[in-house]
């Protein structure tokens, strides 16, 4: 493979990176656009990154930058594999109701990032989902910033492929039937060790 087509390694940006033109640099810096593209933290896609983000954090795994499209989420440094879900019962469009709670659990086949290759094996590719519920209900003080607001459930894979091996999405209600640990940012790290005591 030529050289001029491998993968584009990337290093974190620090956000005082400027525009340039003609040699010259402008105004305007990385970190305006990133206020300008990415401050609707309650925006389904925004909310999600900023879920594995901060759960990224508590784990002490945010070295780098995020894999879009990978296989899985996140790696922690003992080898488990996350996928990470969220849902809110707010958005920031104008709503009727409450939004239902849905996360989607859909066996898929991995994208290796590195070779662009897929697997032909269909499968849920992590060991444990993550499922993030903003769960804060009152628009006027929702800060998906507030770790206070979340509420977080942790599954093992396993179970998901024995109760459900097939099935695309989930209901909170359905989750917790299955019995999660529930849990909050913080105590992330230590609901992780519980499931590996489990297993």
């Amino acid at each position: 493979m030529s050289a001029s087509l491998q993968s584009i390694p990337v290093i974190q940006k620090q956000g005082d990176d400027p525009f340039l033109s003609k040699g010259e640099c402008l105004k305007n810096k990385l970190i305006n656009f990133w206020q300008w593209a990415f401050s609707d933290l309650s925006n389904n896609a925004i909310r999600g990154v900023l879920a594995e983000y901060i759960i990224a954090y508590q784990l002490g795994i945010t070295e780098g930058v995020r894999t879009e499209w990978d296989a899985y989420d996140l790696e922690t440094k003992d080898g488990v594999k996350l996928e990470i879900k969220s849902a809110a019962y707010l958005q920031s469009w104008e709503q009727k109701e409450l939004s239902a709670i849905s996360f989607g659990i859909a066996p898929t086949q991995g994208w290796n990032a590195s070779t662009n290759e897929y697997s032909n094996e269909v499968k849920r590719q992590a060991d444990i989902y993550i499922f993030c519920l903003l769960h804060h209900k009152d628009k006027l003080t929702l800060n998906p910033l507030d770790l206070d607001q979340w509420t977080i459930y942790l599954l093992p894979t396993k179970i998901l492929n024995e109760k459900i091996p097939m099935q695309k999405t989930i209901r909170l209600s359905s989750l917790l039937k299955l019995n999660p640990i529930e849990t909050t940012f913080e105590n992330i790290e230590s609901a992780l060790k519980a499931i590996a005591n489990e297993q």
